[in-house]
């Protein structure tokens, strides 16, 4: 697994030892960039393309294939909707957007009230028992992007900080206590693991972030 050893008895207890991050200086920039975002309702390809570049370059082929038109006709249905699921849901339709790639577009446009879903954090969040499900830290749907800010947001207005604050706080921590490959499989025990499935019955021819 990708965390080792963490010696806090819960999540709070972590976020009070750990000091406030600065944030770093090229998101603080973008974040500027994207400040007038909110009250104009909608964003432009520009501004999306260099939101999902921040998050994973890698999929910025998939990325251009989406017109102008379509990124605003998106962008103005996630801004005007407070459902939390909705937007999340408007945002991984696009072609390549994953869960965090659109918790990062989310946190850039309003970062008090949102955090990053990435790999690091939901691993080390597991590691000390604040979730169960996806140990690895991927395959993440809607509903782990909802328990993940209810977590957020609540330790937040416990310290008086921003939602991405708490995010980047945890996302720093992990990266003194990982072990091993950040991507590697979590084993599973010898009690989880299944039997090999049976060959299937012939009918003629033989029949896987920042």
């Amino acid at each position: 697994m990708g965390t080792g050893r963490v010696p806090y008895r819960d999540l709070s207890a972590l976020l009070r030892a750990l000091p406030v991050r600065p944030e770093d200086p090229g998101t603080a920039r973008l974040v500027a960039q994207l400040r007038g975002v909110r009250r104009a309702g909608e964003f432009g390809r520009r501004d999306f393309l260099d939101m999902c570049r921040w998050k994973s370059p890698r999929a910025m082929l998939h990325y251009r294939r989406h017109s102008a038109a379509t990124v605003r006709r998106v962008s103005r249905a996630v801004l005007g909707t407070r459902d939390e699921a909705r937007r999340m849901t408007l945002l991984t339709a696009l072609k390549g957007v994953s869960v965090p790639t659109a918790s990062a577009i989310l946190t850039l446009l309003e970062p008090r009230r949102y955090g990053v879903l990435d790999i690091r954090v939901w691993q080390l969040l597991h590691a000390i028992g604040a979730v169960r499900a996806r140990p690895d830290g991927r395959g993440f749907g809607v509903s782990h992007w909802l328990e993940f800010l209810t977590l957020i947001r609540a330790e937040a207005r416990a310290r008086g900080v921003t939602a991405r604050a708490v995010e980047w706080m945890l996302f720093g921590y992990h990266q003194t206590v990982q072990t091993g490959r950040l991507y590697e499989p979590v084993a599973r025990s010898r009690k989880s693991v299944k039997a090999p499935a049976a060959p299937a019955r012939k009918r003629g021819a033989p029949r896987t972030q920042r």
